[in-house]
């Protein structure tokens, strides 16, 4: 009798692993394909999913009975998106001072208040299609390590954060004007570097917090303070010790100069960086993320702003350099990663505004699936996550979009046309049923 028992429960555990099983994988036939390891569309794939990830991706075949089908025949598929340059728990209008509105945000805005703010922008992406971000401080101290273990853990819902904790700068970091008095307001944002021996314990310190990677600002306009080559060289040493990478923001040519000589894996921005430093990047293997806007962007940035027509003189030459900028970094074979860097409020959500650095790219000359290889595989590959994320193989996460319409001949509205999300094997949004 007991023996039966046995043999029962036995059976019943067996056949839950089984039914378990089946409800584990999902087929998702894909009409078009994008590889973006080789920067290819292929036709009529077959994606397996299994769990949190990919187990197969096959050419179109007969599919097992009873299996649980996603079909996206009439869409293209690609890997998740990802935005290499986010700055999730800071918000701001665009009539308002940067540094007043972090001196008012530190001192006046709880921490419990800028995460929770936060997790409604996370979620935000999700809703795009970018399954993954490189957060870059301005994020209190480590909120952002914490936002990400809260969507890691499955609290909330929202992208896969790659948090790089409290900028690393020199004295008064990025916000300008606070007295003498209360410069230890910029601590709660900043890590202030004040020598080579403090760099090293300030990378340290984010290792102790589990950070992904180190930010740091190599020059601090328009605070005139700057890191010296030896901080810097000191901090990625460290950091690479510890294997992470750093990148740096950087305005000015000189500092972008400073920053490479120092060993950064990337570049954040570039504005004004000259063609021997991007010369210098491709030498070095030294990732660029422009981040720049597009035209209908800065028309709605300047209305809110609230500039007059006669004083909006300047926005064709910046786009102008910032276009020439973007192509002879491609001509140097720089390798190009996308990031948006949108924190201003300009009536839309988080993760739409973010989705504007398509169409600055495509308005900037480069070609759709170059912007989208810059936006999946690249920025893995920055990340040193390429087998996990940002190209759908055997193995990686199960991060998983489709678009509707035309890429190569629609590019920009293509992009804003998503129908169909999953992360990790959790589907978020489908449209295409």
């Amino acid at each position: 009798m007991h023996r039966n028992i046995i043999y029962l429960l036995l059976f019943v555990v067996f056949v839950q692993a089984r039914l378990g099983a089946q409800e584990q994988d999902i087929y998702i036939k894909a009409g078009q394909f994008y590889d973006s390891k080789n920067n290819e569309l292929l036709k009529n794939k077959v994606i397996r999913v299994s769990g949190k990830q990919i187990g197969s991706i096959e050419d179109f075949d007969k599919l097992p009975k009873n299996s649980r089908v996603v079909d996206l025949s009439d869409y293209t598929v690609l890997p998740g998106l990802i935005d290499a340059h986010t700055h999730v728990l800071f918000s701001q209008d665009a009539n308002v001072d940067f540094s007043e509105h972090s001196v008012q945000s530190l001192t006046m805005e709880r921490d419990g208040l800028r995460t929770l703010r936060g997790a409604k922008r996370a979620k935000s992406y999700l809703d795009v299609g970018i399954t993954s971000i490189k957060d870059l401080g301005n994020s209190g101290l480590f909120l952002d390590v914490g936002l990400r273990d809260a969507i890691n853990e499955g609290t909330i819902e929202g992208p896969r954060i790659f948090a790089s904790g409290p900028i690393m700068a020199a004295t008064g970091g990025q916000i300008y004007g606070v007295l003498p008095d209360h410069q230890d307001i910029i601590d709660l944002e900043y890590r202030i570097i004040k020598g080579v021996d403090d760099a090293r314990n300030a990378v340290r310190e984010h290792v102790n917090q589990n950070v992904d990677l180190i930010k740091i600002c190599a020059d601090n306009l328009p605070n005139n303070t700057r890191l010296t080559v030896d901080e810097i060289k000191t901090i990625v040493e460290t950091a690479h010790s510890y294997g992470l990478t750093v990148t740096a923001h950087c305005v000015t040519d000189a500092s972008a100069r400073n920053a490479i000589l120092g060993g950064v894996d990337g570049i954040e921005h570039g504005f004004n960086i000259a063609d021997s430093t991007l010369a210098l990047m491709a030498q070095n293997k030294v990732f660029l993320v422009p981040t720049e806007n597009s035209s209908a962007y800065m028309d709605t940035y300047v209305q809110l702003a609230g500039y007059k027509k006669e004083n909006t003189g300047w926005i064709p030459k910046y786009m102008g350099n910032m276009k020439k900028r973007l192509i002879k970094a491609l001509d140097e074979k720089v390798t190009v990663v996308a990031g948006s860097d949108n924190y201003t409020d300009i009536g839309t959500t988080r993760g739409e505004s973010s989705r504007d650095m398509f169409r600055t790219y495509f308005e900037a000359g480069m070609k759709p699936l170059n912007i989208l290889q810059s936006a999946t595989y690249l920025s893995a590959l920055s990340l040193h996550k390429e087998k996990e994320i940002g190209y759908l193989t055997e193995g990686a996460k199960a991060d998983i979009i489709a678009v509707k319409g035309n890429l190569t001949s629609n590019f920009v509205q293509t992009m804003e046309n998503v129908v169909f999300v999953m992360k990790e094997g959790h589907i978020y949004l489908d449209k295409a049923q």
